[in-house]
């Protein structure tokens, strides 16, 4: 007897469930609300451990051809120059960077080689509009197409990837502990006229604002970090105000904010760090973002959701291919996970008090000058922060049942 998943979300989370459990056996439904995976500013990076678990997959080669750009540094203004924090290259593994690659491709990629996979079905333009009961329990989904159909999926398990808003969590009566959170985060591009020596991650900062100018392989992507509840204040002020602020924080880019036309490019990020008490009911489990809403800070969010799905494909398929998962075998995957979770919510947390915060208040004169003269002196302790940003705590393996041979290139076959 094989037992029926459906999973709500085709983002990192649910994909990668779902091309796990359907190369367990297991059949896998996959919904996502959208017609297609174009968009903006979802997070685009790669992790070192999500790298080597695609190559695990067989699927290495695909990734490779994908537009990108690694990040291989995190550095930080300070007194006589940068300073280098996190070191990836330092790191014994496979891929010692983070890959920056717009998302649509990586689902794309996910979803084309999950569609391999006889027991799998992604159905877009479908959107999850609630949760079957049964017998106290949760046995499927109700939803709604583009077209205005209507109908229902039953389902032995219905996994959650759904994100921070997750109305499969809301709808289960899961209750969320929420952490205050001093920020938020505008979201927009601007051009990359020329190459940079150094794959670096470097913050920005000025007096009460911090930017943080990811590189792209054709453009900078950029985050501008000001006070929770100031949207409606950026919008009012306009432009101007804003493009100095950019110039002033890296003075390299003030060419470039002219490109800026409209505050309709400005993306508002209402940043939420959260997590649930308990992340499953009888027949449904949460992960990922539906589970806990991480901080951008790291950008580690994607990273985690991707351990999260790994984690309950791994511990799920053989009672999935059995039938039914018991809200005990649900409980495993949580009491997997939720360590690394509140690790890495508890480091970002403190990032927040430490640095944003301070920032945003005026009160930011760099990072302490000890810590500075121990990094430059030392350079290897820059492993421990790589390590946790690039690897993080309790990385996942791809379990027997999902691992391929690598693609032969066609000069190899």
């Amino acid at each position: 007897m094989t037992g029926h998943c459906v999973v709500i979300g085709g983002g990192p989370a649910g994909m990668i469930a779902g091309l796990l459990l359907a190369r367990a056996g297991v059949r896998v439904t996959v919904l996502e609300k959208h017609a297609d995976f174009l968009r903006d500013f979802r997070g685009d990076t790669v992790h070192p451990s999500t790298l080597a678990l695609l190559d695990d997959l067989g699927l290495s080669e695909r990734f490779a051809r994908l537009p990108q750009y690694h990040l291989t540094e995190i550095a930080f203004p300070a007194e006589g120059g940068e300073v280098v924090f996190g070191d990836m290259s330092r790191l014994k593994v496979r891929y010692p960077y983070v890959a920056m690659v717009p998302q649509w491709d990586l689902l794309t990629l996910l979803a084309d080689a999950a569609r391999e996979e006889p027991g799998f079905t992604l159905r877009m333009s479908t959107e999850v509009t609630g949760l079957l009961r049964e017998d106290g329990r949760i046995a499927g989904v109700r939803y709604r197409t583009a077209a205005g159909e209507e109908g229902e999926i039953r389902a032995d398990l219905t996994l959650a990837c759904d994100g921070r808003w997750s109305l499969a969590r809301r709808e289960a009566g899961l209750r969320v502990k929420e952490y205050p959170v001093p920020f938020d985060v505008w979201w927009f591009r601007l051009p990359r006229r020329r190459e940079q020596d150094r794959g670096a991650l470097i913050p920005r900062m000025t007096a009460d604002r911090l930017l943080i100018v990811l590189p792209r392989e054709t453009h900078f992507q950029i985050g501008y970090i000001g006070p929770k509840g100031f949207d409606r204040e950026l919008r009012a002020r306009g432009l101007e105000p804003l493009r100095r602020e950019i110039a002033e924080a890296a003075p390299e880019l003030a060419g470039e904010v002219a490109a800026l036309t409209s505050m309709d490019d400005v993306k508002h990020l209402d940043v939420r760090v959260n997590r649930l008490i308990r992340w499953h009911t009888d027949g449904l489990l949460c992960i990922g973002d539906a589970a806990h809403a991480m901080s951008p800070a790291g950008g580690v969010g994607i990273n985690l959701a991707v351990q999260d799905a790994v984690a309950a494909a791994t511990l799920l398929a053989g009672p999935l291919r059995r039938g039914r998962p018991t809200p005990a075998e649900l409980a495993r995957v949580r009491a997997r996970r939720v360590f690394p979770t509140v690790i890495v919510q508890g480091l970002q947390r403190m990032v927040h008090r430490t640095l944003i915060a301070k920032v945003l208040r005026g009160a930011w004169s760099g990072p302490p000058r000890l810590l500075v003269r121990l990094m430059r002196r030392f350079p290897a302790l820059s492993y421990g922060p790589a390590y946790l940003i690039g690897v993080g705590p309790r990385p996942e393996r791809a379990p027997a049942f999902a691992r391929r041979a690598p693609e032969k290139t066609p000069s190899e076959s």
